[in-house]
């Protein structure tokens, strides 16, 4: 234990008191990773000395050696402190001048890059471009794929599947499953749509290429995203060359 004896206590007070400001406003330019080291390294001073005093000798041999170490430990804390501070320092800047990427929203994504291409390309012939028509397929995919109502059963060695829907739904499954379908067939599917009064059949028979496992696992969306002709069809559609 340590006692420290007060002489002339109100001198001593008050010049205690300006030094108390002192070192808060010196406390208050202190980064906080700093303040936590100066706090642990005292701490540890504490205690090497209460060790010291109590081991005798060779503890105090003991205590010396770790006070070597805590001075590496020091040093490192310093290094690795300097290291944090630089590269919060660097990523606050990247996070001020970084230029967002994602658009917020797919289908104006996949607008904004067609018509990246579009304004990239010097042959592009503005007086038949038709953006309409590709905003209107894309509500046609969104209508489908997240409104349309799906009903599957097993066939002879294949699925068959309801598509169904009501209003701007409906209009949709009725332009994209048959289209699809065609494409399928281009591919090397053997499938088939009909027409229902509140939507389509979709009927997919297996082969050696679309076993009938694989058929049951992709169902109806799975089999709407096959093939890679959805990105050619959506420059060809605002360039005018494709009706969907």
């Amino acid at each position: 234990m340590i006692s420290i004896m007060c002489v002339d206590g109100p001198r001593l007070l008050k010049k205690r008191h300006g030094e108390h400001a002192v070192k808060e406003v010196a406390m208050a330019k202190f980064p906080w990773k700093t303040t936590l080291t100066a706090s642990v390294l005292l701490a540890a001073t504490g205690y090497a000395f209460a060790q010291m005093s109590s081991d005798g000798p060779m503890g105090m041999h003991g205590r010396m050696q770790q006070g070597g170490m805590m001075d590496r430990m020091h040093q490192q804390m310093m290094q690795r402190d300097g290291m944090g501070d630089h590269s919060m320092m660097h990523g606050a800047q990247v996070g001020v001048t970084g230029t967002p990427t994602m658009p917020g929203q797919d289908a104006f994504g996949t607008i904004q890059e067609i018509v990246q291409i579009l304004q990239a390309d010097p042959k592009t012939d503005w007086s038949k471009v038709n953006i309409e028509a590709l905003r209107q397929h894309l509500i046609d995919m969104n209508e489908v794929t997240l409104h349309a109502a799906t009903t599957q059963r097993d066939v002879d060695n294949g699925i068959e599947i309801k598509v169904t829907g009501e209003g701007r739904t409906l209009e949709a499954i009725k332009r994209m499953v048959p289209a699809h379908v065609n494409e399928l067939r281009e591919i090397g599917w053997n499938a088939k749509s009909d027409e229902l009064p509140n939507g389509v059949i979709l009927t997919v028979i297996a082969s050696e290429t679309q076993p009938l496992t694989k058929l049951k696992a992709l169902g109806f969306m799975g089999i709407m995203v096959q093939g890679s002709h959805h990105q050619k069809h959506h420059l060809m559609m605002a360039t005018g060359q494709f009706v969907h």
